[in-house]
């Protein structure tokens, strides 16, 4: 039975790895597939009144059809600002504005392009593995020393260590999982 510090480590240990599969899940996202999807924008910064901010907090975006994103922005004045931070982002994509509305269009995917991305995505998800078997480094340390400094059992330390090694597999599953998702979706034409 473990213990309620036990517990706590183990806690501690998957909530630290969910976080890292819920902003591999988020960075995915920003990854453009060839159909259009409003999350693209979520890493552009715009200037506004000199500060840097995320262009979903000074316009609206949205996906009308499949290849095109319009950004409606609350400010007139922001379509330069917004135009160059879309070019500054590196996108792919060529912003145009009707004086109201700025347009991209989503070009196709070529299969050169393809590849990088799922190259890019496993790469994420292998960094992500590393952040998670760190976690698990840090909490079998923890429970080391709660066996040493706190008077814990030995046994509640092995079974504490079998524990973050499930939390562990399970999220490195989901890691799995996410990217294998990604990679369909970036294969599907």
């Amino acid at each position: 039975m473990l213990t309620d510090r036990a517990k706590e480590i183990v806690n501690g240990a998957d909530s630290k790895m969910k976080e890292t599969v819920n902003f591999l899940e988020e960075d995915l996202k920003t990854y453009r597939v060839g159909k259009a999807n409003p999350s693209i924008f979520n890493s552009v910064l715009v200037s506004y009144y000199g500060t840097m901010t995320p262009l979903a907090q000074v316009s609206s975006i949205a996906a009308p059809d499949a290849k095109t994103l319009a950004i409606q922005p609350w400010e007139k004045n922001l379509i330069p600002a917004i135009e160059k931070a879309i070019l500054d982002a590196n996108l792919g994509f060529t912003p145009q504005n009707n004086g109201e509305i700025i347009r991209c269009t989503v070009p196709a995917l070529t299969e050169e392009r393809r590849r990088e991305l799922i190259k890019k995505a496993k790469t994420a998800g292998e960094n992500a593995k590393i952040v998670i078997r760190n976690a698990r480094r840090d909490a079998v340390e923890l429970l080391k020393k709660a066996q040493k400094n706190e008077g814990m059992s030995e046994d509640t330390e092995k079974e504490g260590e079998g524990e973050v090694q499930k939390v562990t597999d399970k999220n490195i599953k989901s890691i799995d999982e996410i990217v294998a998702a990604k990679e369909k979706e970036i294969l599907t034409v």
